[in-house]
């Protein structure tokens, strides 16, 4: 048997594991010589480069939905903490910096989050999908992605109205597990970031041109069912293409995908099984 770490024993390990994280990230940002981002501003820098809208309340399986409901209240307090942030030349983009804790005293809610044993709920449940949404822009851009974590272990949720290949999102815990990109160029980005009564919506926005487009492909989508059920695999490649001539200048895997699917099998489309 393997031999148990100390934050499984019990739930007071985990909690003390939890604590002593959180203490190792407040120690980093204190010492650190990396310049976060920090100033924000009303007006929108002029060149978009990409925008994206991910729907607020989706068919999520057997999910209580008012955890929907209150994940649209938690994503519209979110949202202003975000928009308009400068991401100037040489800063780093912190999520949990920006947003800070989420709790009961500044009006978030109970929502869904989810875990290494699935799918649960807490307080600022939903922010997931703030860092899902910020990060699919960033994979079209120059910017340098420095800290990403990511559920690869599971397929939670069948598909409603997909918009984005698997795999591509996050995973964020405050305040050990962060989202974070760099600017290491000379060009000048800017977050904007607002809701809508169904729909959390983001841009990306620069100084000056991109030189190189981006684009994210799923290639390899399939389920195939092994000894212990179903598996959800893809692979997901960024094409990176001359704005100029259009020639493809590379094309990089970024993450690959063999995940156990947690739902019933019925909501698997029967025409992408692995034969």
């Amino acid at each position: 048997m393997a031999r148990r770490l100390f934050c499984e024993i019990s739930p007071l390990t985990y909690k003390i594991s939890v604590v002593k994280e959180q203490f190792k990230r407040y120690t980093k940002w204190f010492f650190t010589k990396e310049r976060y981002s920090k100033h924000c501003s009303e007006d929108k820098l002029p060149i978009l480069i990409y925008s994206h809208k991910s729907l607020i309340r989706r068919k999520l399986g057997n999910v209580d939905i008012q955890l929907q409901e209150n994940k649209a209240k938690n994503l519209s307090l979110t949202a202003p903490k975000i928009n308009g942030i400068i991401i100037g030349p040489g800063e780093t983009f912190s999520f949990w910096k920006l947003v800070g804790r989420c709790t009961k005293s500044k009006g978030y809610l109970e929502g869904l989050t989810i875990n290494n044993a699935g799918a649960s709920k807490g307080i600022g449940g939903g922010m997931c999908q703030f860092t899902n949404l910020i990060h699919w822009m960033v994979l079209h851009s120059e910017l340098t992605i420095v800290e990403h974590h990511h559920h690869d272990q599971f397929d939670l949720f069948p598909d409603f109205n997909r918009a984005l290949p698997f795999g591509t999102g996050t995973s964020i815990v405050y305040n050990y597990l962060d989202y974070q990109f760099k600017n290491n160029t000379d060009n000048t980005y800017q977050l904007i970031t607002y809701t809508t009564d169904e729909h959390l919506c983001g841009e990306l926005r620069s100084l000056n041109e991109q030189k190189l487009s981006y684009h994210i492909i799923e290639k390899d989508m399939n389920f195939s069912l092994e000894k212990d059920g179903y598996y959800r695999n893809n692979k997901v490649f960024r094409r990176i293409i001359n704005k100029i001539d259009g020639n493809i200048i590379d094309e990089k895997l970024i993450v690959q995908n063999h995940s156990k699917v947690m739902y019933d099998s019925k909501y698997i489309d029967r025409n992408l099984i692995k034969q």
